[in-house]
């Protein structure tokens, strides 16, 4: 049995540049991206000796850096991720962050493969691009997560201190101290704006926008409706987060229930792709006999155009909106 140890070097090679990128935004920001601390990092800036204006126009601009930078090459495809994760790189430093995983990748293919040059290079363009956005979509997905659970929790602080005679900016304010990254910051970004002079519900909107989320967009119509037409901002914003708790356990319960179908399709699309490369491996000469027919390259085109086929259809299936 002869085994090619080409499959693994280019997973492993794969690997070292998601490793390599996640070591490298560590060694940059380290705690101050933590999603994790119990003291959110506008508050930390501010204990730093950052004055209030200046904290303020730092977090703004990395808020908003990313979908700015749309016209920048290979960058329009992660623009978006990359806003919705608030990455603390800049946009070039992405863009260069990608050229430096393509070069090392290149590099990890020249010595470990016996790959033709061309090919070497367009493979370290994809693992280097790739990489970044599948670290950037990482990142974005557990940030919303984060959000999503913390956004009861926080509207229900403010409808206490509403109760208790505070006014909403007031009450905003005690969200942006009491609550930890990355909610913590972004209602620390909606108090600072306020006292500056800017409305509160366009400071909502734009959150609501800048993370995409229902929820959110939800807190910043009741704001909205209230302040034009008056009520009970309290009353209202206690049904609100009982809607978003009951959507947030509905959401729990469709994912169970659809879980099965979800790992049935991830199962039928690679599956034939590991046993291609299970084949690969064990018997390199296996496809010898008809890879030279006139019919194997339309074959094989049809063959992975149902698997792309079959896993879109299954997540279609499985992706119920709540």
């Amino acid at each position: 049995m002869i085994i090619s140890p080409t499959p693994i070097i280019y997973g492993l090679i794969f690997l070292a540049v998601l490793l390599l990128v996640e070591g490298i935004y560590l060694m940059a920001f380290g705690k101050s991206i933590s999603l994790n601390s119990k003291v959110n990092r506008r508050l930390d800036l501010l204990e730093k000796g950052g004055q209030r204006e200046q904290v303020l126009e730092q977090l703004r601009k990395e808020a908003s850096q990313h979908l700015k930078a749309n016209g920048i090459p290979l960058y329009s495809i992660l623009a978006k991720k990359a806003q919705m994760a608030n990455i603390a790189f800049s946009p070039k430093a992405l863009v260069g962050m990608m050229g430096l995983l393509s070069f090392v990748a290149f590099l990890g293919l020249k010595i470990g493969t016996a790959a033709s040059t061309p090919i070497q290079l367009v493979v370290a363009l994809l693992m280097g691009v790739g990489g970044v956005y599948f670290w950037v979509n990482k990142k974005a997905k557990k940030r919303l997560s984060l959000i999503e659970e913390q956004l009861p929790d926080a509207v229900e602080l403010m409808v206490r201190s509403l109760r208790v005679g505070h006014p909403f900016a007031s009450a905003i304010q005690i969200v942006a101290k009491e609550v930890p990254d990355p909610l913590g910051t972004e209602f620390g970004m909606i108090a600072d704006e306020s006292a500056y002079g800017r409305e509160v519900t366009e400071s909502l909107k734009d959150l609501a926008e800048r993370v995409d989320m229902q929820d959110l967009r939800f807190l910043a119509v009741a704001v909205t409706i209230q302040s034009q037409s008056g009520g009970n901002l309290a009353e209202i914003l206690d049904g609100l987060a009982k809607v978003i708790r009951a959507r947030f356990r509905l959401f729990r319960r469709v994912r169970a229930i659809t879980a099965e179908a979800k790992w049935s399709g991830m199962f039928l699309s690679s599956f034939p792709l590991v046993v291609l490369g299970v084949i690969q491996v064990t018997k390199p000469d296996y496809f010898d006999t008809v890879k030279d027919t006139p019919a194997f390259i339309p074959a094989a085109l049809v063959v992975f155009t149902f698997l792309g086929v079959n896993l879109f259809v299954m997540k279609m299936m499985t992706n119920i909106k709540v």
